[in-house]
């Protein structure tokens, strides 16, 4: 079978040189996450080269109190003391085409997304949010989107483990009304 997916290539390096080098320049997006907190200008420079569409910083936070969450870095193990909201907001006006946030208190517990994190951060940025970090049901796929307010979700170990197929997640989405791509079968 033929499947048209878009090339992600991951990181900015230290210059758009070693981006390039890398041989990221030109893929579909470029997913930023460390490099976006110890250079705050990568995500505008690869926006200027390859727009802003192509841009998704990867942010993962945890809870530090009710209401307030921390940038963590190197798998959620590093806290930067910088604020999720500030810096969703930020990476959002900086170049970012997309954020995706994920939960590292839910991350791998399949108890559902952290929707007050979801929902904070999609009703403070005007770009697209992809929620991960938590799926255990069908279901935490559409809470993401109806009570978290994401523009997508994302899940692992749900399909990794193999409870539900990607299919079978699309099906339960797009039963809900939710919009769902369709991947196209070549004749």
């Amino acid at each position: 079978e033929n499947a048209r997916a878009p090339l992600s290539g991951g990181g900015c390096g230290r210059t758009m040189r070693a981006r390039r080098r890398r041989g990221v320049a030109g893929a579909g997006t470029v997913g930023i996450k460390a490099g976006a907190v110890t250079r705050s200008e990568c995500g505008k420079e690869v926006a200027e080269e390859d727009g802003d569409q192509c841009i998704v910083v990867s942010i993962d936070s945890r809870q530090t109190a009710p209401g307030k969450w921390e940038v963590f870095t190197h798998g959620g193990r590093k806290g930067t003391g910088l604020d999720t909201l500030d810096w969703a907001r930020r990476m959002a006006q900086s170049g970012a085409g997309e954020l995706l946030i994920t939960s590292m208190d839910r991350d791998g517990t399949r108890s559902g997304f952290d929707l007050e994190l979801t929902r904070a951060i999609s009703d403070a940025v005007p770009v697209p949010v992809i929620a991960s970090g938590g799926v255990g049901s069908l279901d935490d796929l559409l809470d993401g989107v109806t009570r978290g307010g994401a523009s997508a979700v994302l899940a692992a170990s749900i399909f990794h483990f193999g409870e539900f197929t990607i299919a079978q997640a699309k099906a339960h989405l797009a039963a809900a009304g939710v919009p769902v791509r369709q991947i196209s079968r070549p004749a």
